[in-house]
This record gives structure tokens, sequence and C-alpha cells, in this order.
């Protein structure tokens, strides 16, 4: 309702299939894909979504933020990454944001622990979750890895 209210149609997909079809039926001009859906990843939307209109303005909004699934979104063809929560706003300001100009530097950068930590996760991700070529890519001990990637992401 909040972006109806700012002049934009939406059309509502609850899948990866019925969002597919939208969009090959619609080619739309903006959208914005949840990444987790239950019946698959919202990129494949996105990939689906950049075939039928490569000049779709695609946002990815997830509760499931880090860097590796906002690099694989980019790489897929969004323009922007919000997490969860994000309120109409910052929604609208993505979807119509064109500058390609650098962001300011956040007010608190992540630790350098939340750094090593996105980087662990980013190559877990880039050897299909599996630990043992992760450990070898990294050059650490298998279980050394699995402590680390069994705890939750460093504050900050």
């Amino acid at each position: 309702m909040a972006m109806e209210k700012r002049g934009f149609a939406v059309r509502q997909a609850e899948s990866v299939s019925s969002g597919i079809a939208a969009a090959k039926s619609e080619a739309p001009d903006y959208a914005v894909v949840d990444l987790r859906l239950a019946d698959g990843s919202g990129l494949d939307i996105v990939t689906e979504i950049r075939n039928v209109n490569p000049d779709c303005r695609v946002i990815i909004l997830t509760g499931y933020g880090n860097i590796a699934t906002a690099v694989s979104a980019i790489k897929h063809g969004a323009a922007d990454y919000l997490p969860k929560p994000a309120d109409a706003d910052q929604v609208e300001a993505a979807l119509l944001d064109h500058k390609e100009a650098l962001p300011p530097p956040p007010e608190q950068p992540m630790t350098a622990d939340r750094v090593r930590w996105e980087h662990i996760q980013r190559v877990f991700e880039q050897c299909d979750r599996n630990v043992s070529e992760t450990a070898r890519r990294l050059r650490m001990h298998r279980r050394t890895l699995q402590r680390i990637l069994a705890k939750y992401a460093p504050r900050g």
C-alpha cells in the first residue's frame, strides 16, 4: 500500500514460479524481490526480469543479508540490496536512485572480526557450502572452519 501511494503499480508474487510468470507477462520497470521464497531463490526471478527487460531496476530485499549474498545478487543483475526491515522510503530511494556515485562512508564500519567472518562466508558460499573445499582454499584446518561456521556472526 505504501508503494502504491508513491505512484507505483504493485504486482505481488508469492513464489519463484509466479514471479517468473509475472515478469514474462508484464516486463516491469522496477522490481523488489525477496531473496528467499518458499520454492527457491529470488535470484532466479532477477535473472528472468533482466532477460525480459534489461533496463529494469531490481532491488533485492532480504532478512538474511551478508556480503556473499549481496555479491551474488549484484552478479545476477540486481541494482541494490536492502536488509530487512526496510521501510517504504528506503525501498523508493533504492528504486529511484540512479546515481552511480559511491555512497558516503559508514558511520561505524565493520570490525576486523566481522570482515574476516564475511570473507569466510563468501568463500564458503562460492565452494557450494563444502566445508572441506572451503578449508583447503582458506588454508585452515577443517575443524577450525567448522567451529567458526557454527558461531554467530560477530557484531559490528
